[in-house]
């Protein structure tokens, strides 16, 4: 069986604690950087790819292009600097197409 990796790319504060558990740390902090090394590390064979929510916010397009396909999952997590909520908000969108409804924050 191939072994999967996992990677995670944002500003070397919130990211080098990664590399302490041993996952595939890139220090990127510029649209264009971060679009290249997604498309690099998902050629690579990456299956998942965790990205501040402030370098995903400069790359939308690269990460919606890998949004159908099974690899890689890219997972927007906070920075060092806090959360922008782009991670929760991707979760309620992917539980409302699948279930058709927002059973999670039923907000309103």
């Amino acid at each position: 069986m191939k072994e999967r990796k996992i990677a995670v790319i944002g500003d070397p504060g919130s990211v080098m604690i990664f590399k302490a558990i041993g996952l595939d740390v890139y220090y990127e902090e510029q649209g264009p950087m971060i679009e290249k090394r997604i498309h690099k590390l998902a050629d690579k064979g990456y299956a998942i790819i965790y990205i501040t929510e402030e370098a995903a916010q400069l790359v939308p397009e690269a990460i919606d292009y890998y949004t159908t396909a099974t690899f890689p999952a890219i997972i927007p997590i906070p920075s060092a600097k806090g959360s922008l909520g782009l991670g929760m908000k991707k979760l309620k969108g992917n539980v409302e197409k699948a279930v058709g409804a927002d059973i999670l924050f039923k907000e309103g």
